[in-house]
């Protein structure tokens, strides 16, 4: 079997997208010295000229902080859900 696929974070990515946009060249010879696959580095330069985010911002740091949003409101909504439920039963059990 194929081995897992690395989770690198918001900075590790902006660091990589920075240093192709400085050095150029193609995305192989970019992707040798952070040491990952060329095609990950692809894309994410084409995610981060997607976003045209501006010079500070970073857009996997967004993206990562969606998710973690996203889940939050999921996990929320479960927790409402069990709170109407538990309210609707103890309403019936009052005399």
């Amino acid at each position: 079997m194929g081995h897992p696929s690395p989770k690198y974070s918001a900075e590790f990515k902006q660091r990589a997208v920075r240093l192709y946009g400085e050095r150029g060249g193609t995305y192989a010879e970019t992707a040798r010295e952070p040491g990952v696959d060329p095609g990950s580095l692809s894309d994410w330069v084409r995610r981060a000229d997607a976003a045209r985010a501006p010079a500070g911002d970073n857009p996997f740091q967004t993206a990562e902080d969606l998710r973690g949003l996203r889940r939050g409101n999921e996990r929320l909504k479960g927790e409402n859900e069990i709170l109407l439920e538990a309210s609707a039963f103890l309403a019936g059990r009052q005399p």
